[in-house]
């Protein structure tokens, strides 16, 4: 087994607000996991379910309220913040908003190299014609171009292309394909996949897309409202054990489809609990026990997976 590259130990991030900070948001809820080297991590959930705020704390844009995050061992916190951008970078949902638009696309990749490897000038037109290379472009293609020439396809491959430039050792991808075209999704996503293959790079995509996320990963941690409620195995998108990953999956259109087989009905999609007793998941889960309303269920070794529920607990 891999080494743990980058380290989750009981990570939460909750948000105050109000002039006094009376309204408390926990939008990360006691967080663990671990991500290896060379591995691709799917991170999985609904809108809300606090995965854009796990990628800002990994990339320090937020700081965790509690726990730790490690990388190589070290705590993030304690390593200097351009040292640990030349090992860990971000791709985001939003291609257009990562670039100005009133650059040049070309010189935004220059002044990358510029600014992390300024020793490397010399063959710096080298380098970012090698790197986008591995994304399926050519230098020719973004020659003298503005961010609003290209497709949505076109521009998240140059960003992955700028973050790969920095010679990271891990890619945090936020919806790297949500605002791309249905068509290109498998493409973007091969990026990783044969990054992975060809230089040993680690990946972390994070998307809601139970089908996507199955085929781009390794290894999936399902969230829900904060906290990881299972992660095993990619294949146990397949036949997994938690009641919300069986609802993710059931959402999934088949051709076989019956709403006669679906049990999650449309009166058990409610708000669920606040998570500080209790199991996040009770008020939509079918299978739901007494104990669930009121005992946060510990994590249970199911097969392959980890599970936080009480169907798996002593009878």
């Amino acid at each position: 087994m891999s080494e743990a590259l980058l380290k989750l130990e009981n990570v939460s991030k909750i948000f105050t607000l109000g002039i006094i900070g009376r309204v408390r948001i926990t939008a990360v809820n006691d967080v663990s996991m671990e991500i290896r080297r060379g591995e691709v991590l799917g991170i999985l959930g609904e809108s809300g379910s606090g995965k854009s705020t796990i990628a800002k704390l990994i990339l320090k844009i937020l700081k965790p309220s509690a726990g730790k995050i490690f990388y190589a061992g070290k705590d993030i916190w304690e390593i200097d913040t351009r040292e640990y951008y030349k090992r860990v970078q971000g791709v985001f949902q939003d291609p257009y908003a990562s670039f100005n638009p009133r650059r040049k696309v070309l010189d935004v990749l220059l002044d990358t190299i510029r600014n992390y490897y300024p020793e490397e000038i010399h063959n710096q037109m080298e380098r970012v014609t090698e790197v986008l290379n591995s994304v399926g472009m050519n230098i020719k293609d973004i020659a003298g171009k503005y961010p609003h020439e290209f497709s949505g396809g076109q521009l998240q491959r140059i960003s992955i292309a700028r973050a790969l430039l920095v010679k990271p050792d891990i890619i945090i991808a936020d919806e790297p394909v949500s605002m791309v075209d249905a068509s290109t999704r498998i493409d973007i996503l091969n990026i990783f996949l044969n990054l992975r293959d060809r230089e040993n790079l680690t990946s972390i995509i994070i998307g809601h897309d139970l089908s996507l996320t199955q085929y781009v990963s390794d290894r999936v941690a399902i969230l829900y409202r904060g906290q990881i409620v299972e992660q095993g195995p990619a294949d146990m998108l397949r036949d997994p054990a938690h009641p919300y990953t069986k609802m993710l999956l059931e959402a999934v259109p088949r051709m076989e489809f019956r709403w006669s087989q679906f049990k999650y009905s449309v009166e058990s999609v409610e708000r669920g609990n606040g998570g500080d007793v209790g199991c996040v998941f009770a008020s939509r889960c079918p299978s739901k026990m007494s104990i669930c309303s009121y005992l946060q269920p510990p994590i249970f070794n199911v097969g392959y997976s980890q599970v936080k529920c009480w169907l798996y607990g002593p009878k």
